[in-house]
């Protein structure tokens, strides 16, 4: 894993890569894809979700007590995909998570401006005591970072705490992670690759062309 600042991190692994050069690759069906990406999507989350916090919890094994370590009861988790690309994560993320609330965050961009248009945004009430609120944004891509904003703004606005924030991505540009981390230094970003750059059009170059289309096979 490397790390660029304290709230950055690329994660590298060679299943990562294997699977990278999978989903970046044209000739790959929308099947391989999405295999490939749920395969990368399951070390994303266990790094998105590895500061959760635990308490102390004694347990009855079939010989005797002990005591282990389990998710605290009181905290409120929200896995927060960005429709329609980032629903490609919701399974594992459930899977791995079942106690989470899932809202989903309905946005598309503005192909003239670059700018996140809001269609959506279904959730459940969230709890008073903002301390113990996390939230995980799932987006396979960040690219020009707008959409990231607008997401973040959308529970920084409802008083969670950047800290509790974490936004999570396959791919990533510069461009994208400068913009996220200067507007909020404190919400953690975790990616598996940062790409070269981003084209007129705010797609990622090299990229792996529209994430949505993919995922769906609504390419044209």
């Amino acid at each position: 894993m490397e790390v660029m600042n304290s709230n950055i991190k690329i994660l590298s692994h060679p299943i990562i890569n294997n699977n990278l050069a999978i989903i970046r690759d044209k000739n790959s069906d929308c099947e391989k894809f999405k295999n490939a990406v749920k395969r990368i999507t399951y070390m994303l989350i266990y790094e998105a979700s590895k500061e959760l916090p635990t308490i102390n919890k004694e347990i009855e094994t079939p010989l005797e007590k002990t005591i282990c370590k389990v998710f605290d009861d009181d905290i409120q988790l929200i896995i927060a995909p960005i429709l329609r690309a980032g629903m490609i994560f919701c399974e594992v993320a459930q899977e791995l998570l079942p106690f989470a609330n899932i809202h989903h965050i309905g946005m598309y961009r503005n192909e003239q401006t670059l700018e996140p248009v809001w269609y959506y945004d279904k959730r459940k009430e969230i709890k008073q005591n903002k301390e113990k609120v996390f939230v995980i944004i799932l987006d396979p891509m960040l690219a020009t970072g707008n959409s990231a904003i607008d997401a973040i703004k959308n529970f920084t606005l409802k008083g969670i705490i950047e800290k509790n924030i974490t936004f999570v991505s396959l791919i990533s540009s510069p461009e994208g992670i400068k913009k996220v981390s200067n507007t909020f230094k404190d919400v953690k970003i975790i990616t598996s690759a940062i790409d070269r750059t981003i084209n007129n059009k705010g797609y990622i170059l090299p990229g792996l062309g529209d994430a949505g289309d993919r995922i769906y096979n609504t390419i044209n």
